[in-house]
């Protein structure tokens, strides 16, 4: 009888192992530095510890092959990271699967998760992963003396010469020339929010049209940079200063006039391994998982309570608290994006702003 009991718990543990190894998903993410953030931050402890095996792939922006996938009934991705504004719109459009915020790990010290996130981070189809920004860089050996300071500099080419690179598309681009057209931050979208505030943003833009090299990969700028395209780049925070780190070149963050958002998870509607994607979900939102995934590119946790655990730049004694876009000092004069502003006019913006780029 004992050994009938062994023979059959033994049975049992090998049959529950083996279908914990047959559960899998598939994350769609965004590649370079900030993929390799996910992968090691949130996939491979996940594999260890859940025994659910992730299989990644990356885009350019993860939104556009979600929308075509769905429409399409031909859903390979369960979870994807996308900007928050992309989420919204997403799931105002019925693409995404509901995530019930239960399913949410509380903090260390009891607070629940919806009260530990910070204001925006979860929402109806959305959870919070990060909060990234677009910032002022330069590679600081091609200016001797004055070095760039503000958005006004980045359109002063006759002080500071040389090619720019920017982001491909009107957000984060309008806002950033309306402040260096001398507009306050925190009067940004109620100009951008005119027809006139569009048409000084573009006419801004307008100044160094034929100096800029756009990008649309978040790994571009850096490259750019370090191939001598650009002497200036308005790039992701985080992939300029893992070049900078990394690999050792002389670039420089500008903080003045940064533009924050948030980045997190969606569910794709009609995903596969709906229960894999929800436990992912959860296990990779843990306070302990977002500021592991800070240590290894300079995006700040949405989370409270991780925040306050966010070591060193891994694999060195560079603390990462004073590179996060939410460091109180790299704030001054910082512009929170206004996701709702975007969720309406990201359109008809977008589609000026092809139309002026193929002027």
């Amino acid at each position: 009888m004992k050994k009938t009991l062994i023979l059959t718990s033994a049975l049992v543990t090998v049959a529950f192992g083996a279908q914990a190894q047959d559960k899998q998903m598939n994350l769609l993410s965004w590649g370079g530095a900030y993929g390799n953030s996910h992968v090691q931050a949130y996939v491979k402890p996940f594999e260890a510890e859940k025994g659910i095996k992730v299989t990644v792939s990356d885009a350019d922006n993860p939104a556009t092959p979600i929308k075509a996938m769905v429409e399409a009934g031909n859903v390979t991705s369960d979870v994807a990271s996308v900007e928050y504004a992309d989420a919204v719109r997403l799931c105002d459009e019925g693409l995404l699967e509901q995530i019930d915020p239960a399913i949410l790990v509380a903090a260390d010290d009891g607070t629940p998760a919806t009260d530990d996130f910070i204001a925006g981070a979860v929402t109806d189809c959305f959870v919070g992963t990060d909060v990234y920004s677009m910032v002022l860089a330069y590679d600081d050996t091609k200016f001797s003396d004055a070095k760039p300071a503000t958005p006004a500099d980045f359109f002063d080419t006759a002080k500071f010469p040389g090619k720019r690179t920017m982001r491909k598309g009107a957000k984060f681009n309008l806002e950033f020339a309306l402040m260096a057209d001398g507009v306050p931050a925190a009067d940004v979208y109620a100009t951008l929010g005119t027809p006139e505030g569009v048409d000084r943003a573009f006419a801004k833009l307008e100044q160094i049209k034929k100096d800029v090299i756009w990008w649309e990969a978040g790994a571009q700028p850096p490259q750019l940079l370090a191939d001598g395209e650009v002497t200036m780049a308005y790039a992701f925070n985080g992939r300029i200063f893992t070049a900078a780190q990394e690999e050792k070149k002389p670039f420089k963050i500008v903080w003045d006039g940064q533009i924050y958002e948030m980045e997190g998870w969606v569910i794709p509607k009609g995903a596969t391994n709906l229960e894999a994607a929800k436990e992912f979900i959860a296990f990779t939102t843990a306070p302990k998982q977002q500021a592991r995934a800070a240590e290894f590119i300079s995006y700040g946790p949405p989370r409270k309570s991780a925040a306050a655990i966010v070591g060193n730049l891994e694999g060195t004694d560079v603390a990462m608290g004073p590179n996060l876009p939410t460091t109180a000092a790299n704030m001054t004069n910082a512009l929170g994006s206004d996701l709702d502003f975007w969720v309406d006019h990201d359109g008809e913006l977008n589609e000026r702003f092809s139309a002026w780029l193929a002027q």
